[in-house]
């Protein structure tokens, strides 16, 4: 009975021990937690600087050229842009002049023409919409042609680059 009760008091002396060896361990892993939090999180990335219109104001020599379809040929026409939203105008070489809206959007400069004359099919209205983006010192980007009673042929992607003229 004597050995028992030095066993039973070695285990019971041991659990103790254990338990308390955890607790601390418990103690220093929430301590390093508090410290984790304590630390601030890195700074996000600076954002990119915004889109500056007053970068794009001047003329530019503009190509749409169809991404589809039999006639592949560009149309042409010049791009008066300003330094802010108003006064955006597009001039083709037949004199027409079409007056846009414009916006940003992140890196990219949303353009917006109401209805004119189109310059690839005659008898025809249409309305543009698009998006550019300043590219190695050009304009480049998409837009779409939308077409008056066209049928299935009322749209129309082109791929748009324009240069800054002189």
């Amino acid at each position: 009975m004597y050995v028992s009760g030095r066993l039973a008091l070695v285990c019971g002396v041991s659990v103790f021990f254990i338990a308390c060896g955890k607790n601390e361990q418990a103690a220093k892993d929430s301590a390093a937690a508090a410290a984790a939090a304590a630390t601030p999180a890195p700074a996000p990335a600076p954002a990119a600087p915004a889109l500056n219109l007053a970068d794009f104001a001047g003329k530019w020599a503009v190509a749409a050229t169809p991404m589809e379809g039999k006639d592949t040929s560009a149309t042409k026409y010049t791009l008066t842009a300003t330094a802010d939203t108003t006064g955006w105008m597009l001039e083709f070489p037949s004199g027409v002049k079409v007056p846009m809206q414009v916006s940003v959007s992140g890196d990219s400069l949303l353009i917006k023409t109401g209805t004119f004359s189109s310059q690839r099919r005659k008898n025809v209205k249409v309305h543009t919409e698009g998006s550019l983006r300043a590219q190695g010192g050009k304009l480049v980007g998409m837009t779409t042609a939308h077409y008056e009673g066209a049928g299935a042929d009322s749209v129309l992607h082109l791929r748009t680059e324009g240069t800054k003229m002189p």
